[in-house]
C-alpha cells in the first residue's frame, strides 16, 4: 500500500470530539497549520495562509488524545494524508484528513508532563517468560532454605526478596503499587 505520510506542526483549532464505534473509539479535531516566513524587506516574521486539517486518532491514541489536548495547544501530528472530494449543497468541496499514527505536544512552546497509561490487555506488549530460568530460580529458592547459591549478596535477579520487573519503565514503588490481576499481570483502565 502506498500511503502519503506527513508530519505537521500547528495548533489544535477545536476541542477533541471522542466517540465509541464498533471498531473502537475515535477522536477527531481540527488542526490549524500556519507557515511563518522571514520577510527580508521588512525584517520581520510574517504569517502565511492557514491550512486546516481534520485529524482522526483511533483506539488508545484517541482516548489519550482526548485526555491530553485542549484548544490552542501546539502539536506535532504524524500520520497518513487522505484527500476527499464531496459535493455539498451543489458545491464541490475538498477535505484533507490526517489518520494520525502519533501526536504530541510541540515542546518548542512549552513543557509537558508525560504520564503512562496502564493497559488492561498486555498480551501484545509483555515479554515472553524464559521457563528454564524461572524453574531454576524456584528450585534454588526451595532447595536449601537459603543455603547454597541463592543466598547473600550473590543472589541473582530471580532470587527471593527482590522483585522481578515485568515492566522495566516502572520503578519498584510504581510496580508494587500497580493493581495486579489473577495471573500477575497489571490491570487498569484501557
Amino acid at each position: 500500500m502506498n500511503d502519503t505520510v506527513v508530519t505537521l506542526v500547528g495548533n489544535a483549532a477545536t476541542g477533541v470530539d471522542y466517540r465509541e464505534t464498533p471498531t473502537g473509539g475515535v477522536a477527531r479535531f481540527r488542526f490549524a497549520v500556519t507557515p511563518r516566513r522571514w520577510d527580508r524587506r521588512n525584517s520581520a516574521w510574517t504569517d502565511g495562509s492557514t491550512s486546516f486539517y481534520t485529524v482522526c486518532a483511533w483506539r488508545s491514541l484517541g482516548a489519550n488524545l482526548t485526555a491530553s489536548v485542549n484548544v490552542g495547544d501546539p502539536l506535532v501530528v504524524h500520520g497518513r494524508l487522505r484527500v476527499r472530494d464531496e459535493t455539498l449543497d451543489g458545491q464541490r468541496r475538498t477535505f484533507v484528513d490526517i489518520d494520525a499514527v502519533s501526536i504530541g505536544h510541540d515542546l518548542t512552546w512549552g513543557t509537558s508532563a508525560f504520564k503512562r497509561v496502564a493497559r488492561a490487555n498486555t498480551a501484545l506488549t509483555e515479554r515472553p517468560v524464559d521457563m528454564s530460568a524461572a524453574a531454576s530460580a524456584a528450585n534454588a529458592a526451595t532447595a536449601g532454605n537459603g543455603s547454597g547459591s541463592g543466598s547473600g549478596s550473590d543472589a541473582g535477579p530471580h532470587s527471593v526478596g527482590k522483585p522481578v520487573h515485568t515492566q522495566p519503565w516502572l520503578s519498584e514503588q510504581d510496580e508494587s503499587a500497580a493493581p495486579v490481576g489473577a495471573a500477575g499481570v497489571p490491570t487498569g483502565p484501557l
